[in-house]
């Protein structure tokens, strides 16, 4: 590399309202941060760039590599997907820092510790890096519907759409699921779901209740949040019924 290399890896919640002043400190002192754009379209670099703005940061964008996102995938063939993916999007990074060194700024959307795969590329990279936290979206999620996201005493256990039902077919019954591909809620009539899209930002929306009272109107609202943004990030908190039965 032309010169030393320093990674400040910062998460900013849902944009600039969700910076805390730790890691507004820590994003003025790097010389650039480094972005990527998916798509010819992509509102979601907007937001980073917001970000980068408000602190007076220059931001280095470069195309995502694709990703096959197929919904036959078995578990094999996604993991395999996922490093191909790692592998190619290293490539872009490392093609930047090597060119410009310094101190450069990766912005990560929520919190770098869930569901994000930054730190293990920056790991990657072989260069010296710290993480700033950022506000997470189960955070949000439970401040917007002003609940504990555990029962007295009982665990919350956090996975993924892909996986929720084999984590409740393995005994989970309060479980906060996160990257989610639209609405599939089949045979959880009598949970409860707490739901909520683009938190934090353009076209949130919230809904609660039974999950069969409800259903229509998740619907909805997540096709509205999406007109509203041109964009629709939603996760929620599922919990079965007393009796423990779906």
């Amino acid at each position: 590399m032309t010169e030393p290399v320093e990674i400040r890896v910062i998460g900013f919640g849902m944009g600039p309202q969700h910076v805390t002043p730790e890691a507004a400190a820590a994003l003025r002192g790097c010389d650039y941060a480094l972005a990527v754009q998916k798509g010819d379209d992509d509102p979601l670099l907007a937001v980073r760039q917001a970000v980068a703005d408000a602190h007076g940061v220059e931001l280095v964008v470069v195309r995502d590599p694709e990703r096959d996102r197929s919904p036959g995938l078995d578990r094999a063939g996604y993991e395999g997907a996922v490093a191909d993916w790692y592998d190619a999007r290293l490539a872009a990074y490392r093609a930047v820092l090597d060119e410009r060194g310094g101190t450069c700024a990766f912005l990560v959307w929520g919190d770098p510790s869930l569901y994000d795969g930054t730190i293990r590329i920056v790991r990657e990279l072989g260069v010296t890096f710290d993480v700033l936290p950022g506000i997470s979206a189960p955070q949000v999620l439970a401040a917007r519907h002003g609940i504990v996201l555990h029962e007295v005493g009982r665990p919350v256990h956090v996975t993924t759409a892909r996986r929720l039902r084999a984590d409740v077919a393995g005994g989970q019954d309060n479980v906060v699921v996160m990257l989610t591909a639209g609405v599939d809620l089949d045979g959880f009539g009598d949970w409860t779901i707490w739901w909520g899209a683009n938190l934090g930002g353009v076209g949130e929306r919230l809904v609660s209740g039974r999950v069969g009272d409800v259903l229509d109107e998740l619907v909805a609202a997540r096709e509205a949040a999406r007109a509203e943004a041109g964009w629709v990030m939603d996760l929620f908190l599922l919990r079965g019924p007393a009796d423990g039965a779906a």
